[in-house]
């Protein structure tokens, strides 16, 4: 009731997203994976509420002080739509701060609580490559103008990085952005984190001595202990403690307003992970903790995107091409298959024509490419269980499929109706769309199948490499 009342009092704005896709291929109503293949058709239900409280207003021309209160709450699922139900266990207030401007510098904005800096949305792929912050809880200072904008934020980001596990990870970064005539933006920025050494936190950063990375990966570390020291668990080495520290660099290249180019943004991150701190084995009804900082430290991320938006012919036909391209590295790891190891690219466009001012034909196709640097991590066939690295099998092998590569295209199409006119991106749009996925893995889609091989399996295997979806669904900005 008081949230209620909270929004009926507050300016209110937010997002919808909502969905049906019958599947009839036994999928989870997505096209693909996840969101390299363009987040049209693969993504699911979300909604988000955004508020604002006006304490005191701005007085528009004046440096007379203002301030005012934010709140997000945000989720992923709705009833009837996905398997969450729509449960609010799944909504989380996501952002909670105040601002104040023209207090002590004029052009500044101070903000305390959830921070959050970045240069923009990659719209085809729903992703925000070039942020910084958003994961720490502090204060930060904004000092804007027509050409100048720069931020600078510090505090705390141990929970939004280790969760219930919380140890203190103190972090800070700045971004710069320019902008010349309206035509050209330019912005570079950085954010740094630090987890220092605590004597005696299980949660602060430790190692256990001794564990080699292939013990750890298998989760074989205290058997191999055992084997060594037979009986000796009470004597397993306890950890000694240590610090972690990781890193962040962004930037952005923005330019449009010629001829038919609307605006292209070009976005790049490169990043160190910040380390895990533990895994967890049991043996003999014994669960001994892995301390793993050493083991998890040497973690990159590169990641680049693009997005051009072109109006081809006024007022009838706009097209946005996006791409992304990424590598994942871990210098710890040169045995296996891993999310943390591998590169991916992809290019998606989009075609919209406007056969009325509502009614538009909406066009879309991707390609993308993802490689692991360990080995195959793909299963392509139905029974590449049985195969490993020259085709032989290995059970004790780390390996998960026969292929190092899995590639996969995308194509959907249908109906649009935008009651605010044209526009890729103008909301509310009611899209009616088909959409085909073909992938090099066999069953590269959400799904329930049973992949045992086992000659008792009831519910048998089937290979497949297609798989398409009808959808009927709504977007809104409000």
């Amino acid at each position: 009731m008081l949230l209620v009342s909270a929004a009926l009092a507050a300016d209110v704005g937010g997002y919808l997203r909502v969905m049906t896709r019958p599947d009839f291929e036994g999928g989870d109503g997505r096209l693909g994976y996840w969101n390299l293949y363009g987040r049209l058709l693969n993504e699911g239900p979300y909604a988000a509420l955004e508020l604002r409280q006006s304490v005191l207003d701005p007085v528009p021309g004046s440096t007379e002080p203002w301030t005012d209160l934010h709140a997000k709450i945000e989720g992923g699922t709705v009833q009837n739509a996905d398997e969450g139900g729509g449960s609010l266990a799944y909504l989380r207030l996501s952002q909670l701060y105040v601002q104040a401007g023209n207090v002590g510098l004029q052009d500044t904005t101070w903000r305390v609580g959830t921070l959050e800096s970045n240069f923009g949305d990659l719209g085809l792929y729903d992703m925000r490559p070039a942020q910084v912050l958003f994961d720490t809880v502090g204060a930060q200072a904004r000092y804007q103008t027509r050409a100048l904008e720069l931020t600078v934020g510090a505090g705390d980001a141990g929970f939004n990085l280790k969760g219930s596990e919380y140890n203190t990870v103190l972090s800070a970064g700045a971004t710069a952005r320019v902008n010349i005539a309206g035509k050209l933006e330019l912005g570079v920025g950085g954010q740094g984190y630090y987890e220092p050494e605590v004597v005696g936190n299980r949660y602060a950063p430790h190692d256990t001595p001794g564990v080699s990375y292939e013990d750890y990966l298998r989760g074989e570390v205290v058997q191999t202990y055992l084997d060594a020291n037979p009986g000796q668990l009470a004597d397993f080495p306890s950890p000694t403690s240590t610090d972690a520290s990781s890193w962040k660099m962004v930037g952005y290249l923005g330019f449009g307003k010629l001829g038919p180019l609307r605006w292209n943004s070009l976005y790049a991150s490169y990043a160190q992970v910040h380390p895990d701190n533990f895994s967890s084995e049991t043996v003999d009804g014994e669960t001994v903790d892995i301390y793993i900082t050493s083991l998890t430290d040497e973690r990159t991320v590169l990641l680049l995107g693009d997005e051009m938006q072109w109006q081809l012919v006024p007022e009838r036909y706009d097209v946005v091409l996006g791409g992304l391209y990424g590598v994942h590295e871990d210098g710890d790891n040169d045995l296996a298959p891993s999310d943390n190891d591998r590169t991916y690219m992809s290019a998606v466009l989009r075609n919209q024509v406007y056969l009325s001012r509502v009614v538009h034909l909406l066009v879309e196709g991707s390609v993308a490419q993802e490689v692991s640097h360990n080995g195959n991590a793909y299963r392509n066939h139905v029974d590449s269980l049985f195969e490993n690295t020259g085709g032989k099998a290995d059970s004790e092998g780390l390996e998960y499929g026969d292929s190092d590569t899995r590639f996969t295209w995308q194509a959907k199409g249908g109906v649009v109706l935008n009651p605010l006119g044209p526009g890729i991106y103008t909301r509310p749009s009611l899209r009616l769309l088909y959409g085909l996925q073909y992938s090099t893995q066999n069953n590269a889609f959400g799904n329930s199948f049973v992949e045992s091989l086992d000659e008792y399996n009831d519910f048998g295997n089937v290979e497949r490499h297609s798989h398409s979806v009808l959808a009927l669904e709504t977007e809104a900005w409000f």
